[in-house]
């Protein structure tokens, strides 16, 4: 099999006249299951449909929608695995560098808002083409939105670009009964029943029992009513239980949401996977350096889908819902044994991923009749009592594939949920985790160790982070291994005051942790944590939550958690005064900075470097008669292997949870997960 063909030679070298699609994207061409134009692109194909592609097009230059023809049936439009807006800019609004998924790296070739550009520009060319919107942007943009950007609400991205149709959620059933619509001979006007799509229409004489949202006047005229309705969306996202939902906007136009698409089974995941992908870029990118993201998705597997975790500031449960899809063993471990085949596989899969690693069941056995509950979550604020937990299969799976020839390590990078992990009696998987799938450090998500901000963010409480933790580093020492945990922590977040990001700071400091990088509150469409920092209350609750949303503010709550950087010193200081916290400030052992200034051993550590130790591996103060000794470090400058933290077992900052001496690296993979910036997020 080879690519799809991406020119008109390339379709006269299939014996083609013309495609039945055109797929538009935002992303350079890559044949991979880890993007969603890929997945989509190959399921058409699989369903007898010809497929071709225009990746990045130049959307200043009408022609360069036109090469490739009018598509029979319709033109399909995807920003690409990325918001665009994500894509191309950081938290604090300024332009990103890079674009892990341009030919080398290189930023600009796709626009801001790509989703309504190009679907514009292709109406400008073809006036009576059917366009059809998929992918993250449109999904998660697919009714009125909050758009952090221009800090203002936007229309459903229907309106705004002008096509007919949009598919949303991870799309494959749906594409495929959309596009039998049409080869049926129906216009997209008449596609209203098809479950994953919305469409605008002037007539709603034939739905049956939909539910009304607020009017774009509505909501355009009170934040609150903003709130009311996505608490509405929010409860109707489960494919058994959702209702049709209806947002009207002036002149009688009517943007109306089916119920999502029902979840694939096991057999339709394994055929998913298994299409003829050729699993890297296309050949034409190589003079210009390759596309940068498969480095890190090539030698990963997708295990599952959907997750139930519901952290507030994550879009899954919009876009692939709470219902885990997972493949089956042998599905998984026939496409290990395809990696074994390629000559730039050096033994080692990257991750065995999925939104959350460690599920592969769904939560409960009322889910494949009835759906996810409606007004419970399964893991927050409390675990449910219904929930089922077990990693049995996980475990047996991660055996298997260890046990593949020519397979050396298989590592874990999507993220664990820890709570989940440890509702398990049974330890097996985190003695799997800690022997066999940790190389130095775990990455986990606790984001924060304040309970109420963690109970906003739908996270669990810092008491069982704690215990993960320790249960952890026990199963660790008894290995005979070195390692640490290495924390992802987020500021900003809604609910975190300067009391709570003070506490955060206090919490780095006790275990001897400085993080190099630390994320920002995003808001980025369609989570609950967006809309509780466009309206200022909880949708679900409707309580109102105090939201950092002033620049400064958000600067300082950055910097107590880097507070041994001296380029923060004055913002430490002033977040410590507002906090009322100057007990902070001084030359004291808990104290986070020194009054005179920001030079000392309390900033020692501005580079990524913990507090200095002694030989024993203790806190070494100045003065101190000795050098602290220099661990030995790879070429790459991180840590050697084996050399890590020591397994402390509490909050003793002699004997943190994280590593008590060295460095600590802030690096993040970029792997399917939740939607941060600079990770794909896997949408179609």
């Amino acid at each position: 099999m080879s690519f799809l063909p991406v020119s008109k030679q390339d379709m006269a070298e299939r014996g083609w006249d013309q495609c039945d699609f055109v797929y538009v994207c935002g992303d350079a061409y890559v044949d991979h299951s880890s993007f969603g134009m890929a997945i989509i692109t190959r399921t058409l194909e699989a369903h007898g449909y010809k497929v071709g592609v225009i990746c990045q097009p130049d959307w200043k230059d009408p022609q360069s929608v036109r090469v490739l023809g009018e598509p029979r049936l319709g033109f399909m439009v995807s920003s690409g695995n990325m918001d665009s807006m994500v894509n191309h800019y950081t938290v604090a609004k300024r332009r990103r560098s890079k674009d892990f998924y341009s030919p080398g790296g290189v930023m600009g070739l796709r626009p801001d808002h790509a989703t309504v550009v190009y679907s514009n520009l292709i109406r400008s060319q073809y006036k009576h083409a059917p366009i059809i919107l998929g992918g993250i942007e449109a999904s998660l943009r697919r009714l009125a939105h909050y758009d952090y950007w221009s800090n203002d609400l936007k229309r459903s991205i229907l309106l705004d670009s002008g096509a007919d149709l949009l598919i949303f959620g991870m799309g494959e059933k749906s594409v495929v009964e959309v596009a039998d619509a049409l080869d049926s001979g129906l216009p997209v006007s008449q596609l209203t029943w098809i479950h994953g799509t919305a469409y605008k229409t002037r007539n709603l004489a034939d739905l049956d029992d939909p539910v009304i949202l607020p009017t774009w006047e509505e909501l355009r005229a009170d934040k609150l009513n903003y709130a009311r309705s996505f608490g509405i969306q929010s409860k109707n996202l489960d494919p058994f239980s959702a209702h049709t939902l209806v947002e009207g906007y002036p002149h009688d136009v009517y943007v109306v949401q089916n119920p999502p698409s029902m979840p694939l089974t096991t057999q339709e995941m394994d055929e998913t996977y298994e299409l003829p992908y050729e699993r890297t870029y296309h050949p034409m990118y190589e003079g210009r350096g390759g596309i940068p993201a498969i480095k890190e998705v090539k030698f990963s597997i997708a295990n599952n889908r959907g997750c139930l975790g519901q952290c507030s500031f994550c879009a899954l449960n919009f876009h692939q819902g709470r219902i885990i899809q997972a493949r089956s063993h042998e599905s998984i471990l026939a496409e290990a044994r395809l990696m074994t085949k390629d000559p730039d596989f050096k033994g080692y899969i990257n991750d065995i991923a999925g939104p959350t690693a460690n599920f592969r069941i769904p939560a409960c056995q009322k889910q494949l009749k009835a759906g996810a509950c409606v007004n419970r979550r399964c893991l927050s604020p409390k675990p449910c009592p219904n929930l089922r937990v077990t990693h049995k299969d996980l475990v047996k799976l991660l055996r298997e594939l260890r046990a593949i020839p020519g397979i050396k390590k298989v590592f874990i990078r999507s993220g664990i949920r820890f709570d989940y992990a440890m509702l398990d009696p049974d330890r097996s998987f985190i003695e799997e985790i800690a022997k066999y799938h940790t190389s130095g450090q775990l990455r986990l998500a606790p984001e924060h160790i304040s309970d109420a901000v963690l109970e906003v963010m739908g996270k669990p409480s810092n008491d069982s982070y704690q215990a993960f933790c320790k249960e952890f580093y026990r199963i660790s020492k008894q290995a005979g291994k070195e390692q640490y945990v290495l924390p992802y922590l987020m500021s900003s977040h809604p609910g975190s005051t300067m009391k709570e990001a003070v506490k955060l700071a206090e919490f780095c400091r006790d275990l001897g942790y400085n993080p190099e990088q630390v994320s920002d509150f995003y808001p980025t469409p369609s989570t609950v944590s967006t809309c509780i920092y466009y309206t200022g209350v909880d949708p679900r609750t409707m309580q109102e939550v105090y939201c950092p949303t002033n620049p400064h503010e958000k600067a300082m709550q950055r910097a107590l958690i880097q507070y041994r950087n001296p380029k923060n010193y004055d913002l430490v200081v002033e977040a410590l005064h507002r906090a009322h916290r100057e007990d902070l400030i001084g030359y004291g052992p808990k104290c986070l900075v020194r009054p005179d200034g920001p030079h000392g051993p309390r900033h020692e550590g501005a580079k990524g470097k913990g507090p200095k130790r002694d030989a024993k591996g203790q806190k070494g103060t100045p003065g101190e008669k000795g050098k602290t000794p220099q661990r030995k470090r790879g070429k790459s400058g991180r840590p050697a292997r084996g050399v890590g933290a020591s397994h402390g077992t509490g909050t003793n900052p002699k004997q943190g949870i994280y590593a008590a001496r060295g460095r600590h690296h802030g690096k993040k993979a970029r792997g399917a997960g939740n939607g941060r910036a600079g990770r794909p997020q896997g949408g179609r």
